[in-house]
């Protein structure tokens, strides 16, 4: 059975019923009104805090992925820490995320090729009560048809250390066989 990180600000940060929360997504992506055809976002920057507050904003960026929502197969999240001290980037043991909608299963191989990275370590604390890179996931299941996920908490880590892991990141991904489609960073 695998390992679960559960949701835990869901009816706090977002609707906690499924359907309410499907729907309030659909509803941020759909008011945007974006004609995407000439856009092809290799990273996103998003907010993360509660929907009532930048709910609008969040659906505003993920609409950029429009028509490409199909191409996109693993999203890699960062996400700043708020309540656990990280040195570098936190990479979490569980095998899955859960929300509302359901469980994302994680990329183990891509997460498998920052183990050797000193910058990275892996700590299920540091992503146990995030709420940083939660609040993307019920965006990303409502507008892509399918995808793993790359979960990474930043804690204490200069510009430098996080273009080392992007780089070694892409490389291990490549070598996967699997070359990084999307990212989405907060």
């Amino acid at each position: 059975m695998p390992a679960v990180r559960r949701a835990v600000v869901d009816g706090l940060f977002y609707p906690a019923a499924p359907a309410a929360l499907r729907a309030q997504v659909a509803d941020y992506i759909a008011s945007v009104g974006i004609d995407d055809a000439a856009r092809r976002p290799k990273l996103l920057i998003t907010p993360h805090a509660g929907y009532v507050y930048c709910g609008a904003i969040a659906g505003h960026a993920y609409a950029l992925l429009g028509r490409r929502r199909a191409q996109i197969s693993r999203v890699v999240l960062l996400g700043p820490a708020h309540r656990v001290a990280v040195d570098g980037l936190a990479a979490p043991e569980a095998d899955a995320f859960e929300t509302p909608l359901g469980e994302i299963m994680l990329d183990v191989a891509a997460l498998a090729s920052l183990d050797d990275l000193p910058q990275v370590v892996r700590d299920d604390r540091a992503h146990e009560h995030e709420h940083s890179l939660e609040v993307q996931l019920p965006f990303l299941q409502t507008l892509l048809e399918s995808f793993t996920l790359v979960p990474l908490v930043v804690g204490d880590a200069s510009a430098e250390v996080l273009r080392l892991v992007s780089r070694d990141l892409d490389r291990g991904l490549i070598r996967a066989g699997r070359p990084g489609q999307a990212r989405a960073a907060e």
